[in-house]
């Protein structure tokens, strides 16, 4: 099992867990619902800790150096991220009241928790504090890092970023599939596994479709900018995209994603900055996926899905994917504090993103990483606009 990826896993897990809830007895699933109800608490106990340790040496990593190229660079892929989230957002609204049964978790149970088993016991485990707090910590101890003297503030959080990197590859990730079994064994005992497991078909084919879309239009726009042939450029990135799938890891395809941005001819000095920032802070196909599923798991509990509601989670997601630990499934773990702070999520619904985000997570990583290609070459034409 060790040698398998995350995504395996997880699938092995929602099977063995339809499974189990299909033929176990009441008190097997009370077991798992217990390790599950622990896992949630002590999820919701990490979150605050994962944005603080991830945001804000960011934000002080970002402040220091390039200066405009900098301001250029992240200026094109936070805009890039938002229209990415509303993209998603419109599609979603279009699509999925004519493929989804909107509100049948709803119309099934007056409330769907109900239908889940308990757990033996739970216990409290509160955060250190809230996710805004930790979100405006974060922010203030980032810019603050980046324009006092000295470096020992940055250090101390660099320190905290590779404690929460150790917390997320050895505790969290290796549990998850645990976690998302005990899950689906109680929703498939409460009877609503079904309805779950036809909408992750659904949504699955339309997120791929959409991050297909979204690169086409990134590299047309590139084109038209820095006055390159769109297909041509999207052909010598395949291999990234290819790399991508394979690694679920923006940061391991970097080698390859700067050898194929330097083959669209994007200057050098550009490449070797934009590709490696972008790494980080670009993350559009993440984007889709989380709004895509966000969209869908709202829409079948019945809950508001409004533009009012969703664009300003996509404006902080757009913020919280620099907290995107490098491992597979990391961007879902950065925003599920947004999820259930400005969405309303419950632990329930957060094991389902979960579950959904990481089906197509190495799809997301890939588009993430091909777009970077497209942010270069607009980085690369702005550039040279500004020196002229």
């Amino acid at each position: 099992m060790k040698q398998l990826g995350l995504l395996p896993k997880i699938l092995i897990a929602i099977v063995l867990g339809v499974g189990i809830g299909s033929i176990s007895p009441i008190w097997v699933v009370k077991g798992l619902a217990t390790f599950s109800g622990l896992f949630g608490n002590f999820l919701g106990f990490a979150i605050p800790l994962i944005i603080i340790g991830f945001i804000a040496p960011g934000i002080g990593e970002l402040g220091k150096g390039a200066g405009r190229l900098l301001g250029v660079t992240t200026g094109v892929a936070y805009l890039s991220t938002i229209l990415a989230g509303v993209l998603a957002y419109w599609v979603s609204t279009s699509i999925f009241p004519h493929i989804l049964e909107v509100g049948g978790l709803v119309n099934q149970y007056a409330n769907p928790e109900e239908a889940l088993v308990k757990p033996f016991f739970t216990v409290d485990m509160p955060p250190i504090v809230g996710v805004m707090t930790a979100l405006l910590l974060a922010f203030t101890l980032g810019l603050g890092a980046t324009v006092i003297k000295g470096n020992a503030l940055q250090n101390v959080m660099v320190d905290l970023r590779d404690i929460v990197e150790k917390l997320i590859a050895s505790v969290i990730i290796p549990l998850l599939p645990l976690h998302i079994l005990s899950v689906f064994s109680n929703l498939t005992y409460g009877g609503q596994v079904t309805m779950i497991l036809s909408v992750f078909v659904k949504v699955f084919v339309m997120i791929i479709v959409l991050h297909l879309f979204y690169l086409f239009v990134q590299y047309m726009i590139a084109g038209q900018m820095g006055r390159k042939n769109p297909f041509k450029l999207i052909k010598n990135m395949l291999p990234a995209y290819f790399t991508a799938i394979g690694t679920q890891s923006s940061a391991a395809t970097i080698p390859v994603t700067l050898n194929q941005t330097k083959k669209n001819g994007v200057s050098e000095k550009i490449a070797d900055f934009v590709v490696p920032l972008c790494a980080t802070i670009h993350l559009s196909g993440s984007t889709i996926t989380l709004v895509s599923c966000s969209m869908a798991v709202m829409m079948l509990n019945d809950m508001a899905t409004s533009f009012s509601v969703m664009f300003p989670f996509i404006l902080m997601l757009g913020v919280t994917m620099i907290a995107a630990p490098g491992v597979p499934g990391g961007a879902v773990m950065a925003a599920l504090g947004l999820m259930e702070t400005m969405l309303g999520f419950t632990t329930t619904l957060t094991s389902l993103m979960i579950a959904l985000y990481i089906a197509q997570d190495s799809f997301g990583t890939a588009c993430n990483v091909t777009g970077d290609g497209a942010i270069a070459v607009i980085t690369d034409r702005l550039s040279e606009e500004k020196a002229a």
